[in-house]
């Protein structure tokens, strides 16, 4: 009864194979364990029958037969894991105004935790869970949540916009550096706006407090640059 309660930590379960949690594991000779498919996979590529953890080779071709305690456990762990995410979700903030909401969300939207650069969808913490565990979505780039994630990729190379061109006063990829803004002076996009935010700064001090409101904001020149800021 102890041990149906007890439930290791993920590492426990995880295949060094496919460093995912174990399908169908199955426990060599040696006594480590596998996904049955991995470890059969592993052994067809192969001339040797070696364990990957210990480095024993074996003779002849290991019979495998799924370890059906491990696999109950690995059941408990995906169920326990499925329970916590689903208590964690009620806990995530609902988003608020000026907040980046999550665009998966129906009905009620929460609180946005990252976006992805090659979705183009911004996930709370629960729908941007495949993107931390499944190994396909792993490779994804992940950012700080933004809104209008379309607008601030290059619509010619479909890469963030993260730099300045000074020459052209337009945003840029890091692509866009290399073939067409190749020789003009290229900054930042952050820094670019930090520098109007400052020139801002200068010329409030000298225009007379009745035209203050007739200066232009810094984030209109000659754009809203932090529009593209993350």
């Amino acid at each position: 009864m102890a041990a149906a309660n007890y439930l290791p930590s993920e590492d426990q379960f995880l295949c060094s194979i496919c460093l995912d949690v174990f399908t169908d594991p199955v426990t060599i000779l040696c006594g480590h364990n596998f996904c049955k498919n991995c470890i059969n996979e592993h052994w067809d590529a192969n001339d040797q029958y070696l364990c990957l953890m210990c480095k024993k080779v074996f003779n002849t071709r290991p019979e495998l037969h799924v370890n059906t305690f491990i696999s109950e456990m690995v059941a408990q762990f995906r169920q326990s894991a499925q329970q916590k995410a689903s208590s964690s979700s009620s806990e995530q903030q609902v988003s608020k105004p000026g907040e980046v909401p999550c665009d998966v969300c129906t009905g009620t939207k929460l609180k946005a935790l990252k976006s992805c650069l090659v979705c183009l969808v911004s996930y709370c913490e629960t729908h941007l869970e495949p993107h931390l565990t499944m190994s396909g979505l792993k490779r994804h780039q992940l950012i700080d949540p933004v809104e209008n994630l379309e607008g601030r990729m290059c619509t010619k190379h479909n890469k963030p916009l993260e730099l300045f061109c000074k020459t052209d006063q337009t945003c840029v990829c890091m692509i866009c550096t290399v073939l067409d803004h190749k020789t003009h002076d290229v900054v930042p996009l952050k820094e670019e706006y930090e520098g109007k935010k400052a020139e801002l700064g200068k010329t409030e001090r000298l225009v007379p407090r009745c035209r203050r409101s007739r200066v232009s904001s810094p984030l209109s020149l000659p754009f809203h640059i932090s529009d593209f800021l993350s």
